[in-house]
Protein backbone atom coordinates (compact mmCIF):
# COMPACT_ATOMS: atom_id res chain seq x y z
CA UNK A 1 0.00 0.00 0.00
CA UNK A 2 1.22 3.34 -1.37
CA UNK A 3 -0.96 6.00 -0.93
CA UNK A 4 -3.92 6.46 1.93
CA UNK A 5 -6.48 8.94 1.28
CA UNK A 6 -8.28 10.25 4.02
CA UNK A 7 -11.63 12.41 3.79
CA UNK A 8 -12.92 14.41 6.21
CA UNK A 9 -10.27 16.49 8.37
CA UNK A 10 -12.46 16.05 11.76
CA UNK A 11 -10.92 14.78 15.06
CA UNK A 12 -11.46 11.03 13.01
CA UNK A 13 -9.46 12.21 10.30
CA UNK A 14 -6.58 13.55 11.86
CA UNK A 15 -6.56 10.71 14.39
CA UNK A 16 -6.59 7.92 11.49
CA UNK A 17 -3.39 9.76 9.98
CA UNK A 18 -1.92 9.51 13.62
CA UNK A 19 -2.65 6.03 14.18
CA UNK A 20 -1.09 4.88 10.40
CA UNK A 21 1.96 6.39 10.86
CA UNK A 22 1.71 4.75 14.54
CA UNK A 23 0.88 1.25 12.90
CA UNK A 24 4.57 1.91 11.06
CA UNK A 25 2.73 2.95 7.51
CA UNK A 26 5.42 5.05 5.39
CA UNK A 27 3.53 5.73 2.49
CA UNK A 28 1.85 8.86 1.18
CA UNK A 29 -0.99 10.17 2.89
CA UNK A 30 -3.36 13.14 1.57
CA UNK A 31 -6.45 14.49 3.77
CA UNK A 32 -9.34 16.12 2.31
CA UNK A 33 -10.92 19.04 3.88
CA UNK A 34 -14.37 20.44 2.43
CA UNK A 35 -14.07 23.41 5.17
CA UNK A 36 -11.40 25.95 4.46
CA UNK A 37 -10.37 26.04 8.49
CA UNK A 38 -7.60 23.45 9.44
CA UNK A 39 -8.83 20.49 11.52
CA UNK A 40 -10.54 21.26 14.82
CA UNK A 41 -12.21 19.81 17.46
CA UNK A 42 -16.21 20.50 17.65
CA UNK A 43 -17.34 19.61 21.37
CA UNK A 44 -16.12 22.87 22.38
CA UNK A 45 -18.12 24.68 19.78
CA UNK A 46 -21.44 24.79 21.81
CA UNK A 47 -19.86 25.14 24.85
CA UNK A 48 -16.11 27.23 25.32
CA UNK A 49 -16.76 29.02 21.59
CA UNK A 50 -20.30 30.14 22.26
CA UNK A 51 -19.68 30.85 25.60
CA UNK A 52 -16.84 33.51 23.96
CA UNK A 53 -14.11 31.77 26.35
CA UNK A 54 -12.18 30.98 22.95
CA UNK A 55 -12.32 31.34 18.91
CA UNK A 56 -9.71 28.37 17.83
CA UNK A 57 -10.00 24.48 18.78
CA UNK A 58 -7.58 23.62 16.20
CA UNK A 59 -6.24 20.33 16.87
CA UNK A 60 -2.67 19.70 18.42
CA UNK A 61 -1.70 17.30 15.72
CA UNK A 62 1.70 18.24 14.10
CA UNK A 63 0.73 17.73 10.10
CA UNK A 64 4.36 18.54 9.24
CA UNK A 65 5.55 15.46 11.60
CA UNK A 66 2.99 13.39 9.88
CA UNK A 67 3.51 14.18 6.05
CA UNK A 68 0.07 14.73 5.58
CA UNK A 69 -0.63 16.78 1.80
CA UNK A 70 -3.58 18.74 3.01
CA UNK A 71 -6.27 19.55 0.97
CA UNK A 72 -8.63 21.87 2.23
CA UNK A 73 -11.66 23.49 0.66
CA UNK A 74 -12.31 20.30 -1.45
CA UNK A 75 -14.87 18.06 -1.59
CA UNK A 76 -15.38 14.40 -2.42
CA UNK A 77 -18.21 13.92 -5.32
CA UNK A 78 -17.69 10.35 -5.91
CA UNK A 79 -15.87 6.64 -5.81
CA UNK A 80 -14.96 5.02 -8.53
CA UNK A 81 -12.21 2.05 -7.85
CA UNK A 82 -9.26 3.23 -6.55
CA UNK A 83 -10.34 6.80 -7.74
CA UNK A 84 -11.87 9.33 -5.42
CA UNK A 85 -13.32 12.70 -7.39
CA UNK A 86 -13.44 15.77 -5.40
CA UNK A 87 -13.91 19.01 -6.41
CA UNK A 88 -10.33 19.74 -7.53
CA UNK A 89 -10.36 16.66 -9.65
CA UNK A 90 -9.54 12.91 -9.13
CA UNK A 91 -7.15 11.12 -6.58
CA UNK A 92 -5.77 7.50 -7.30
CA UNK A 93 -5.38 5.60 -3.73
CA UNK A 94 -4.22 2.68 -2.30
CA UNK A 95 -6.24 2.65 0.70
CA UNK A 96 -9.33 4.79 1.67
CA UNK A 97 -10.70 6.28 4.91
CA UNK A 98 -14.04 7.78 5.05
CA UNK A 99 -14.51 10.35 7.77
CA UNK A 100 -16.91 12.94 6.72
CA UNK A 101 -19.02 12.85 9.69
CA UNK A 102 -22.91 14.40 9.78
CA UNK A 103 -24.87 17.71 9.06
CA UNK A 104 -27.53 19.22 10.66
CA UNK A 105 -30.68 18.05 10.00
CA UNK A 106 -32.86 21.63 9.31
CA UNK A 107 -36.75 22.23 9.61
CA UNK A 108 -38.95 23.66 6.23
CA UNK A 109 -39.78 26.91 6.64
CA UNK A 110 -38.28 30.25 4.91
CA UNK A 111 -37.39 32.01 8.05
CA UNK A 112 -33.23 31.83 8.88
CA UNK A 113 -31.94 28.58 10.89
CA UNK A 114 -28.47 28.91 12.77
CA UNK A 115 -27.12 25.33 13.64
CA UNK A 116 -24.07 24.44 15.24
CA UNK A 117 -21.96 22.11 13.33
CA UNK A 118 -18.58 24.31 12.70
CA UNK A 119 -16.61 26.43 13.63
CA UNK A 120 -18.24 29.51 11.30
CA UNK A 121 -21.66 28.49 12.75
CA UNK A 122 -20.69 28.76 16.15
CA UNK A 123 -19.17 32.41 15.88
CA UNK A 124 -21.67 33.27 13.90
CA UNK A 125 -24.00 32.80 16.56
CA UNK A 126 -22.58 33.82 19.07
CA UNK A 127 -22.06 37.35 17.73
CA UNK A 128 -26.01 36.70 17.86
CA UNK A 129 -26.40 35.94 21.33
CA UNK A 130 -27.32 39.67 22.66
CA UNK A 131 -28.76 40.69 25.87
CA UNK A 132 -32.38 40.94 25.16
CA UNK A 133 -32.30 38.96 21.73
CA UNK A 134 -35.61 36.48 21.45
CA UNK A 135 -34.31 33.07 21.33
CA UNK A 136 -35.83 29.46 20.23
CA UNK A 137 -33.67 26.89 20.48
CA UNK A 138 -35.70 23.95 18.58
CA UNK A 139 -34.74 20.55 20.45
CA UNK A 140 -34.29 19.46 24.19
CA UNK A 141 -31.24 17.36 23.37
CA UNK A 142 -27.44 17.54 24.17
CA UNK A 143 -27.00 20.40 21.62
CA UNK A 144 -29.79 21.92 22.14
CA UNK A 145 -29.21 22.32 26.16
CA UNK A 146 -25.78 23.80 25.61
CA UNK A 147 -27.14 26.36 23.35
CA UNK A 148 -29.89 27.32 25.72
CA UNK A 149 -27.22 27.43 28.71
CA UNK A 150 -25.16 30.04 26.58
CA UNK A 151 -27.69 31.73 25.08
CA UNK A 152 -29.35 32.66 28.91
CA UNK A 153 -25.86 32.91 29.91
CA UNK A 154 -25.60 36.32 27.57
CA UNK A 155 -28.60 37.56 29.01
CA UNK A 156 -30.90 36.40 26.05
CA UNK A 157 -34.93 35.14 26.98
CA UNK A 158 -34.61 31.65 25.72
CA UNK A 159 -37.40 29.82 24.79
CA UNK A 160 -36.96 25.85 24.09
CA UNK A 161 -39.61 23.96 21.75
CA UNK A 162 -39.23 19.86 22.21
CA UNK A 163 -41.51 17.54 20.72
CA UNK A 164 -40.76 14.89 23.10
CA UNK A 165 -42.61 14.84 26.95
CA UNK A 166 -39.22 15.43 28.65
CA UNK A 167 -35.80 16.80 27.47
CA UNK A 168 -33.18 13.81 26.35
CA UNK A 169 -36.34 11.96 25.83
CA UNK A 170 -34.73 10.61 23.26
CA UNK A 171 -31.33 9.84 24.54
CA UNK A 172 -32.00 8.70 28.04
CA UNK A 173 -35.99 7.82 27.62
CA UNK A 174 -38.51 9.97 29.21
CA UNK A 175 -38.51 9.18 32.55
CA UNK A 176 -34.24 9.62 33.16
CA UNK A 177 -34.92 12.83 31.04
CA UNK A 178 -37.97 14.50 33.04
CA UNK A 179 -35.23 14.89 35.75
CA UNK A 180 -33.48 17.62 33.74
CA UNK A 181 -36.66 19.63 33.19
CA UNK A 182 -36.49 21.80 36.23
CA UNK A 183 -32.91 22.72 35.19
CA UNK A 184 -34.09 24.93 32.50
CA UNK A 185 -36.62 27.12 35.10
CA UNK A 186 -33.85 27.35 37.40
CA UNK A 187 -31.94 29.09 34.36
CA UNK A 188 -35.10 31.05 33.53
CA UNK A 189 -35.53 29.45 30.22
CA UNK A 190 -39.45 28.80 28.98
CA UNK A 191 -39.41 25.27 27.94
CA UNK A 192 -42.38 24.01 25.98
CA UNK A 193 -42.87 20.27 25.86
CA UNK A 194 -45.11 17.87 23.26
CA UNK A 195 -44.42 21.06 21.14
CA UNK A 196 -43.77 20.17 17.29
CA UNK A 197 -42.41 22.60 15.33
CA UNK A 198 -44.54 23.53 11.94
CA UNK A 199 -42.69 26.00 10.28
CA UNK A 200 -39.36 27.97 11.20
CA UNK A 201 -40.15 31.93 9.47
CA UNK A 202 -38.42 34.91 8.98
CA UNK A 203 -40.46 36.35 12.40
CA UNK A 204 -39.73 33.10 14.92
CA UNK A 205 -42.00 29.97 14.51
CA UNK A 206 -45.28 28.03 13.84
CA UNK A 207 -45.95 25.04 15.94
CA UNK A 208 -48.07 22.42 14.27
CA UNK A 209 -51.13 23.52 16.83
CA UNK A 210 -50.97 27.44 14.81
CA UNK A 211 -48.94 28.93 18.18
CA UNK A 212 -46.91 31.69 17.28
CA UNK A 213 -43.49 32.00 18.82
CA UNK A 214 -41.88 35.22 18.16
CA UNK A 215 -37.91 34.87 17.65
CA UNK A 216 -35.24 37.35 16.75
CA UNK A 217 -32.81 34.11 16.44
CA UNK A 218 -33.48 30.54 15.90
CA UNK A 219 -31.32 27.90 16.32
CA UNK A 220 -32.14 24.03 14.92
CA UNK A 221 -30.79 21.35 17.09
CA UNK A 222 -32.55 18.13 16.07
CA UNK A 223 -30.45 16.05 14.86
CA UNK A 224 -28.00 15.37 12.26
CA UNK A 225 -27.52 12.94 8.95
CA UNK A 226 -24.37 10.95 8.22
CA UNK A 227 -22.60 12.60 5.50
CA UNK A 228 -22.60 10.17 2.69
CA UNK A 229 -24.62 11.27 -0.47
CA UNK A 230 -21.54 11.34 -2.04
CA UNK A 231 -21.20 7.26 -1.58
CA UNK A 232 -24.27 6.74 -3.39
CA UNK A 233 -23.91 5.05 -6.62
CA UNK A 234 -20.73 3.38 -5.71
CA UNK A 235 -19.85 0.15 -4.32
CA UNK A 236 -20.01 1.20 -0.75
CA UNK A 237 -22.97 -0.47 1.25
CA UNK A 238 -24.72 2.62 2.70
CA UNK A 239 -27.54 2.18 5.20
CA UNK A 240 -27.68 5.19 8.04
CA UNK A 241 -24.43 5.81 7.35
CA UNK A 242 -21.72 3.22 5.94
CA UNK A 243 -21.66 0.14 6.59
CA UNK A 244 -19.04 -1.66 8.24
CA UNK A 245 -17.82 -4.54 10.20
CA UNK A 246 -16.72 -5.36 13.97
CA UNK A 247 -13.08 -4.24 11.96
CA UNK A 248 -14.19 -1.09 10.28
CA UNK A 249 -14.57 -2.16 6.92
CA UNK A 250 -16.32 -1.25 4.19
CA UNK A 251 -18.22 -3.83 2.00
CA UNK A 252 -14.89 -2.43 -0.81
CA UNK A 253 -11.39 -4.05 0.13
CA UNK A 254 -9.07 -1.25 1.37
CA UNK A 255 -11.88 1.48 2.80
CA UNK A 256 -12.87 1.52 6.15
CA UNK A 257 -14.62 4.30 8.07
CA UNK A 258 -14.72 5.88 11.23
CA UNK A 259 -16.24 8.25 13.17
CA UNK A 260 -20.13 10.51 13.19
CA UNK A 261 -20.94 8.41 9.50
CA UNK A 262 -19.86 4.83 10.06
CA UNK A 263 -22.41 2.58 11.05
CA UNK A 264 -20.79 -0.66 12.76
CA UNK A 265 -21.44 -4.03 14.09
CA UNK A 266 -20.66 -3.99 17.79
CA UNK A 267 -20.11 -7.60 19.60
CA UNK A 268 -21.21 -6.61 22.83
CA UNK A 269 -24.53 -5.33 21.57
CA UNK A 270 -25.31 -7.79 19.03
CA UNK A 271 -26.36 -4.89 16.51
CA UNK A 272 -25.28 -2.37 14.64
CA UNK A 273 -24.61 1.15 16.29
CA UNK A 274 -23.69 5.01 14.83
CA UNK A 275 -22.42 6.70 17.45
CA UNK A 276 -22.41 11.07 17.12
CA UNK A 277 -20.29 11.67 19.95
CA UNK A 278 -16.33 12.99 20.16
CA UNK A 279 -14.88 9.54 22.00
CA UNK A 280 -16.19 7.30 18.99
CA UNK A 281 -13.91 9.57 16.73
CA UNK A 282 -11.22 9.32 19.33
CA UNK A 283 -10.96 5.82 19.37
CA UNK A 284 -12.06 4.39 15.66
CA UNK A 285 -9.50 5.34 14.34
CA UNK A 286 -6.87 3.16 15.68
CA UNK A 287 -9.08 -0.02 14.71
CA UNK A 288 -9.60 1.31 11.40
CA UNK A 289 -5.83 2.07 10.78
CA UNK A 290 -5.02 -1.74 12.01
CA UNK A 291 -7.83 -3.48 9.81
CA UNK A 292 -6.45 -1.27 6.36
CA UNK A 293 -3.03 -1.85 6.97
CA UNK A 294 -4.69 -5.80 7.29
CA UNK A 295 -4.18 -6.18 11.15
CA UNK A 296 -6.79 -8.03 13.16
CA UNK A 297 -8.48 -5.38 14.97
CA UNK A 298 -11.98 -4.99 16.73
CA UNK A 299 -13.73 -2.34 17.56
CA UNK A 300 -16.53 -2.56 20.35
CA UNK A 301 -16.10 -0.24 23.11
CA UNK A 302 -18.59 1.06 25.56
CA UNK A 303 -20.09 4.28 23.68
CA UNK A 304 -19.69 7.33 26.30
CA UNK A 305 -20.17 10.69 25.75
CA UNK A 306 -20.85 13.70 28.11
CA UNK A 307 -22.58 17.28 27.99
CA UNK A 308 -21.74 20.35 30.03
CA UNK A 309 -25.08 21.93 30.91
CA UNK A 310 -26.84 24.59 33.06
CA UNK A 311 -23.95 24.66 35.33
CA UNK A 312 -23.66 20.53 35.38
CA UNK A 313 -21.40 17.79 33.66
CA UNK A 314 -23.69 15.32 32.68
CA UNK A 315 -21.85 12.07 31.31
CA UNK A 316 -23.50 9.00 29.92
CA UNK A 317 -22.42 5.10 28.92
CA UNK A 318 -23.39 1.74 27.50
CA UNK A 319 -26.33 1.14 25.83
CA UNK A 320 -30.19 1.55 28.31
CA UNK A 321 -32.42 -0.14 25.53
CA UNK A 322 -34.93 -1.89 27.23
CA UNK A 323 -33.02 -1.42 30.97
CA UNK A 324 -34.12 -1.18 34.16
CA UNK A 325 -33.76 2.13 35.67
CA UNK A 326 -32.62 2.49 39.34
CA UNK A 327 -31.68 6.05 40.48
CA UNK A 328 -28.98 6.65 42.69
CA UNK A 329 -29.89 9.71 44.68
CA UNK A 330 -32.50 12.02 44.38
CA UNK A 331 -33.13 13.96 41.49
CA UNK A 332 -35.31 16.07 42.33
CA UNK A 333 -33.31 17.45 45.62
CA UNK A 334 -29.71 16.24 44.54
CA UNK A 335 -27.52 18.25 42.80
CA UNK A 336 -25.29 15.59 42.44
CA UNK A 337 -27.05 11.93 41.40
CA UNK A 338 -27.09 9.22 39.15
CA UNK A 339 -29.17 6.48 37.25
CA UNK A 340 -28.19 3.05 36.35
CA UNK A 341 -30.14 0.32 33.97
CA UNK A 342 -29.18 -2.64 34.29
CA UNK A 343 -30.39 -6.06 32.00
CA UNK A 344 -32.91 -8.26 32.95
CA UNK A 345 -29.88 -10.83 34.72
CA UNK A 346 -29.02 -7.47 36.82
CA UNK A 347 -25.65 -6.36 35.10
CA UNK A 348 -25.34 -3.28 34.15
CA UNK A 349 -26.01 -1.98 30.73
CA UNK A 350 -25.26 1.88 31.29
CA UNK A 351 -24.85 4.87 33.60
CA UNK A 352 -25.90 8.26 33.59
CA UNK A 353 -24.44 10.66 35.87
CA UNK A 354 -24.53 14.19 36.99
CA UNK A 355 -21.39 15.64 39.00
CA UNK A 356 -20.67 12.56 39.19
CA UNK A 357 -17.77 11.51 37.18
CA UNK A 358 -16.57 8.83 40.01
CA UNK A 359 -19.70 6.41 39.13
CA UNK A 360 -19.07 6.91 35.18
CA UNK A 361 -15.37 6.10 35.68
CA UNK A 362 -16.59 2.76 37.63
CA UNK A 363 -19.65 2.45 35.48
CA UNK A 364 -18.10 2.05 32.13
CA UNK A 365 -15.68 -0.43 33.51
CA UNK A 366 -18.57 -2.67 35.16
CA UNK A 367 -20.26 -2.22 31.93
CA UNK A 368 -17.06 -3.37 30.11
CA UNK A 369 -16.80 -6.39 32.64
CA UNK A 370 -20.66 -7.86 32.53
CA UNK A 371 -20.93 -7.88 36.62
CA UNK A 372 -23.99 -8.75 38.15
CA UNK A 373 -25.48 -5.72 40.44
CA UNK A 374 -26.56 -6.19 43.97
CA UNK A 375 -29.45 -4.21 43.08
CA UNK A 376 -30.60 -3.25 46.87
CA UNK A 377 -26.99 -1.61 47.24
CA UNK A 378 -27.14 0.97 43.96
CA UNK A 379 -29.57 3.24 45.41
CA UNK A 380 -27.22 3.96 48.09
CA UNK A 381 -25.55 6.83 47.01
CA UNK A 382 -22.88 6.31 49.78
CA UNK A 383 -21.45 3.11 48.28
CA UNK A 384 -19.03 3.31 45.57
CA UNK A 385 -20.54 1.98 41.99
CA UNK A 386 -17.76 -0.85 42.14
CA UNK A 387 -18.85 -2.19 45.55
CA UNK A 388 -22.28 -2.32 44.28
CA UNK A 389 -21.71 -5.93 42.45
CA UNK A 390 -22.10 -9.25 43.44
CA UNK A 391 -19.51 -11.86 43.99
Amino acid sequence: MDHVVVVGAGLAGIRSIEALRAHGFAGRITLIGEERHRPYDRPPLSKAVLLGETDSTVVDSDLDALDVRLLLGTAAKGLGAGVLETTEGELAFDGLVIATGATPIRLRGEGRQHVLRTIDDAIELRSRLVPGARVAVIGAGWIGAEVATAAAKAGCAVTVVEGGEAPLAAALGATAGAYTTGWYAEAGIELRLGAVVGSVDPDGLTLMSGTRIPADVVVTGVGVRPAVDWLKGSAVELDNGVVVDEHLRTSVPGVVAVGDCANWWSRRSGRRMRVEHWDNALGAPDTAAASLLGEDAVYDPVPYFWSEQFGRMVQFAGCRDGGRLILRGKPESDRKWAACWLTDDDRLAAVLTVDRPRDLVQGRRLIEAARRMDVARISDLAAPLRDCVLP
